[in-house]
Order: structure tokens, then sequence, then C-alpha cells
């Protein structure tokens, strides 16, 4: 183990959702701070192309496992399995992709079950699995990707809002029963970041205002105090601190990286 406190050196982090986006970022962003990555998602090949990426960043046996969270008791089975076979885990990163836009009166009441099943269920799923193994270890972080709107809801994302809260509330508690296990629970609440989620987002929205692209990234950039979007890479960089023996003493923390946009309303 490094003495560098935001060193990652020696520690197995299973990261969720690696294959694009946030998650690929935050895989690489581990990597390069010494962790061994177990990459997590269900497109296979594009899970390879990520596991070529993080042996192509450092020697570590960097692993991937393909599994569809919108399978519950697939996942279930699976993270009890990945968890056994490795033996030890460090950190677990959960993170999947949102549900669908759409006004909240018009979403189909199963969408809450689907969409609570594919991030609270996975997240408690893979938490079951791992947190054995980081009190045996007597280190342990769990970090959740979630989104702004555990904070503050946004318009048109119905669904999405509340399973956000959702998985803000899940994630107090959970720190308030592991933490004296030296197990950290938090979640970061990314703002608008450029990955392809928000490029769909961006595209329905225009579309449903009869609005250009750029129009609506515009509309969108004049609420955030640092007049631009985040850099996947930018939530990354939290997302290592958080993993790193320097949070040692943040625990049960909603951490917005939005740059600034959630204090302007």
């Amino acid at each position: 183990m490094s003495d560098d406190p935001f060193s990652l050196d020696g520690r197995t982090a299973i990261v969720c959702g690696a294959t694009q986006g946030i998650g690929r970022a935050i895989a690489h962003a581990f990597a390069r701070s010494g962790a061994r990555v177990v990459a997590v998602g269900r497109n296979e090949d594009g899970l390879r192309k990520v596991q070529d990426e993080l042996l192509a960043i450092s020697a570590q046996p960097h692993e991937i496992v393909t599994a569809d969270f919108a399978k519950l008791n697939e996942t279930v089975r699976i993270a009890n399995e990945t968890a056994k076979r490795l033996g030890i885990v460090h950190i677990l990163v959960n993170n999947t992709g949102g549900p669908a836009a759409s006004s909240l009166i018009e979403a189909n009441p199963a969408d809450f079950g689907a969409a609570i099943a594919m991030h609270v269920g996975t997240a408690q799923a893979w938490t079951q699995a791992c947190a054995p193994l980081m009190r045996s270890a007597g280190y342990g972080r769990i970090v959740s990707v979630t989104s702004t709107s555990v904070v503050t809801p946004i318009k048109g994302l119905g669904v999405s809002n509340t399973v956000r809260a959702a998985m803000g509330n899940w994630t107090k508690t959970l720190a308030s029963e592991l933490g004296r296990f030296g197990i950290t629970v938090n979640a970061i609440l990314p703002g608008f970041t450029r990955t392809g989620r928000l490029e769909a987002l961006l595209k329905g929205k225009a579309a449903r205002a009869g609005m250009t692209l750029d129009e609506v990234e515009t509309e969108s950039v004049s609420a955030i105090p640092l007049g631009r979007f985040a850099d996947p890479q930018e939530i990354a960089r939290a997302a290592v601190f958080l993993a790193s023996p320097a949070a040692s003493y943040v625990n049960g923390v909603n951490l917005p990286v939005d740059g600034g946009r959630l204090s302007t309303q």
C-alpha cells in the first residue's frame, strides 16, 4: 500500500456501468491511481475494449464482468459469484443508466418498479455481496453515481427524479449502518456532464421544444456558474477522492459535482 492518502494502490475496485461515460472515466481514473479494476456492464464488446484500455494504463490484473442490471435476480447471482471469486473487494462504485425522460404524470406506474429495481436493487445486490469482504479487509468505500435531482428535481425527468431521491436516502441510511465497520457510503451528484445520455436528453428536449440543439445547450449552460458542462474525468476525480484513504472521515454525503448549478436554485 502507498503512503499517499489519495492513492488506490493495492485496492480492488468494482466499477459498475463501466463501458461508457462517467463509469468508464471512473474505471480509468481508478487504474491510474493504482487500483485493480473489475469493470461491470452489459455490453461484453464494450467491456473488452475498456479492459484493454485499463491494461494499457497499468499492469494490474483488471477484469470484466458482464451483467444486465435490468434483470435483478441475475444481477444478485452475478454479484455474489463475483465477490466470492475475487475474495477481496475494497471499493464498489454503483452506477447505471438513468430512466427515460418523461413528465411524472405521464409515466407508466410499472416504470417506477423497474427503475427502483435497476438502481436501488442493483446497488443493494452489489453492496450485500461486497460489504462482508470490505469488513474483513478493514477498508470499504461504497460510492454511488446519482444526480443533482437528489436535491432538486430536473424538469422532464419524473421517474429519474424519484429513483435518484431514493438512492440519496439509501446512501445516508447505509452510511449509518456500515460506518462502524470502517466502510463509508457516499454518493456523487453529477451536474450536466458531456456523456451520451446528456446528448440524448438535450436532443429530446430540442425536439419537444422546437429548438435547435445549440439553443438548448446554451440555455442549459446559462444555469451553470462555471459556464460549461463537466467532462466525465472531473466526476471521476471526485470518485477517486471518495474511494481513497484521504476520505476516511467522509460518510453519508451526497456530493454535488455540478459547477455550482445547485447553488443558483
